[in-house]
């Protein structure tokens, strides 16, 4: 049997950046996030695949029917927080109320309480902030995937494979974003502007390696990326680079790697790693 993948979706719009003084004030006719959502899952439709949409709690809310629209074609709805705000810029008891928050509204709109959560910008650290594992388990969360290995937004000697982490309140399950080994350190082949800097030969290489040991590779994309033409913050070179990539569309090489490799869901990827 072939070994399954999955595609993550974080979903937020256009002015989600992290680390800015704020969230920016912008206009509702500027939103982009539902026409964009609605472009990636009828490009998973048509390839018959299933993904995990990690959803912004403030975006729920300001597009109620969104989540719902979601979870109607199947597909899986997880926790991406509520504010954006990076999880080293809350306390514990901030954190818990953005996932009491999150959960909660996601529940009354879906159904179905998220049992996954993905920190802004991999913002989670075993250093920096070891509390917010027990804070994820006790919160009925299964698994986490913001453990990004990766320098920088992560620990580059970090394993790229799921994992498990103990805590005082039960195990959680540690998925981690696919990167490219090289000598020179990991590339963040997996996701963001990485995903659609490098050769699109180089990533599924990547999908393929991993697979090949019998481990899955996480992909994700942001509605934004399959959005070419929508606005973008006037930010520094730099900045506008990591936030954005080049403004061309990622849809076409994620077309290329659906029909080439097997994908699901992250929480059945966790039930089958839970069950090895």
């Amino acid at each position: 049997m072939p070994v399954l993948n999955a595609l993550t979706i974080d979903v937020e719009d256009w002015y989600h950046v992290c680390g800015l003084p704020g969230e920016p004030v912008v206009s509702p006719d500027t939103e982009r996030v539902v026409p964009a959502v609605g472009r990636l899952l009828a490009l998973l439709a048509g390839r018959g695949c299933r993904a995990t949409f990690f959803l912004l709690g403030s975006v729920a809310e300001r597009h109620p029917g969104l989540a719902p629209s979601i979870a109607e074609a199947g597909h899986e709805i997880a926790s991406h927080g509520w504010s954006h705000r990076l999880v080293t810029g809350l306390s514990p008891e901030e954190f818990r109320t953005e996932l009491r928050r999150t959960g909660d509204l996601l529940e009354r709109q879906t159904g179905r309480r998220p049992v996954g959560f993905r920190a802004p910008q991999w913002s989670l650290c075993r250093r920096r902030t070891p509390w917010a594992f027990p804070i994820l388990r006790d919160e009925g969360y299964r698994y986490d995937s913001s453990l990004s290995p990766l320098p920088f937004v992560g620990d580059r000697r970090g394993p790229r494979g799921p994992f498990r982490i103990d805590t005082p309140a039960g195990p959680l399950v540690e998925v981690p974003p696919l990167v490219t080994r090289t000598p020179l350190g990991n590339l963040p082949t997996g996701g963001g502007w990485g995903f659609r800097f490098f050769p699109l030969g180089l990533i599924g290489a990547s999908v393929a390696g991993l697979n090949r040991r019998g481990m899955p590779a996480v992909l994700y994309v942001h509605p934004r990326e399959v959005d070419p033409e929508g606005p973008r913050l006037a930010l520094p070179p730099l900045r506008s680079f990591v936030a954005y990539g080049p403004r061309s569309d990622a849809a076409p090489r994620l077309d290329a790697l659906l029909e080439r490799f097997s994908f699901t869901t992250l929480d059945q990827l966790v039930d089958r790693w839970d069950t090895v």
